[in-house]
């Protein structure tokens, strides 16, 4: 069929096209409008953002580096009283404090690998990264490592362990703050902590050694491998005529146990007590177990400040009366003693009721220098 040519109907239909362009054009140059003003907003938000980032650079964070959760230590020689600040510090809304994870003393570990009954671990994590003898070996074969000293990479790998468990623990509590509690286990603590984790703050709780002795051979007789020794009747009596009478000549220690007592508390304490400032500077704090007894409302905001949280004495009372005695021996008042209790009777000075005139000399030969050091009386002239 033939179709015939209209010239006004080709006119009307070529105008429509004109306005339907003309209306396409429109359109498309106002959602045009709209991409770029979205664009330009990105674009704004994106210079913003690259401002912040180049003023906290100025201020001394690297590009790569990020802002970590404050991390810290608190150390102290066995029975000085760190599990006790440890539930204190952990009772702030701020703080995550665990024990012991000894992270830390790469010489240390225990004389057996696996003991039936034995929570704690077998050694401190850095030995069990120094002693990994397949990891060494790749270390030391790997194209990534082999060039540089073996010890330093292990000493790295230690580092982002204790980061990785002890901020895994900090992001599930939804605190702030996150800090291990270790007994110094040798005398290299502050020196291993200066050296891998260097910017960490390291609170360390000091007690007099007579009587982190005495409470020492009650947690073995309880708790160590010598269970079975507790509970012969002469050192059970041994030890309860000499709490009633400081002149009872039987002692309750072997003479070779109360100088190894002596030599460790004197070596760990001495070498913190001398290193800790030295090597960490501000980063190190010391808190007398005595004063923290006498006056824990007035020692602890200083240990919290120093740690950087909130320091009022309305939390501070918060966290005293949490790791109260009564509450951490199950409803005892302190000096009441259970001799199988881990919070036996949380006492200054009870060593003064067991030790004989022998065991104070004992002590003062191993140990008299450092007791004078730090203020404690020996007796001696």
């Amino acid at each position: 069929m033939r179709i015939l040519k209209n010239p006004l109907l080709s006119g009307a239909l070529r105008g429509t096209r004109s306005k339907l362009h003309a209306v396409s054009l429109a359109v498309g140059s106002r959602a045009t409008r709209n991409a770029r003003r979205q664009l330009a907003v990105k674009n704004a938000e994106i210079s913003a953002l690259k401002r912040e980032l180049a003023l906290a650079r100025k201020a001394g964070y690297s590009q790569f580096e990020e802002v970590k959760a404050p991390v810290f230590f608190v150390l102290g020689y066995q029975k000085s009283g760190t599990t006790w600040l440890m539930h204190m510090l952990d009772a702030h809304p701020e703080i995550l404090c665990k024990g012991e994870g000894r992270l830390f003393d790469g010489g240390w570990s225990q004389k057996s690998l696996k003991r039936s009954g034995v929570e704690r671990p077998a050694s401190s994590l850095y030995h069990a990264l120094l002693e990994a003898e397949y990891l060494r070996l790749w270390v030391e074969r790997s194209v990534w490592s082999k060039n540089d000293p073996a010890d330093e990479h292990l000493s790295n790998l230690t580092r982002m362990a204790v980061d990785y468990f002890l901020e895994g623990e900090l992001l599930k509590s939804g605190k702030k703050m996150v800090g291990d509690k270790s007994p110094l286990l040798t005398a290299h603590t502050i020196k291993e902590i200066s050296r891998i984790y260097p910017e960490a703050r390291v609170v360390h709780i000091i007690r007099d050694g007579r009587d982190t002795a005495v409470s020492a051979f009650h947690h073995s007789q309880n708790f160590g491998m010598s269970r079975k020794k507790a509970e012969s009747p002469p050192v059970r009596e041994a030890s309860r005529r000499n709490s009633e009478s400081s002149q009872s000549d039987e002692s309750i220690f072997d003479e070779d146990l109360l100088r190894k007592l002596s030599r460790d508390w004197s070596d760990r304490v001495g070498s913190a007590v001398k290193n800790g400032p030295a090597l960490l500077g501000d980063n190190y704090e010391e808190v007398r177990y005595e004063a923290l007894v006498e006056k824990p409302e007035a020692g602890l905001p200083r240990l919290l400040e120093f740690l950087g949280a909130s320091h009022d004495q309305r939390t501070a009372r918060h966290c005293v009366e949490a790791a109260s005695f009564e509450k951490l021996s199950g409803g005892r008042e302190r000096g009441r003693e259970d001799p199988k209790s881990f919070f036996r009777k949380g006492v200054v000075g009870d060593w003064e009721n067991v030790f004989t005139n022998r065991d104070r000399s004992i002590f003062n030969e191993e140990a008299g220098e450092l007791l004078s050091e730090l203020g404690y009386e020996t007796g001696e002239s």
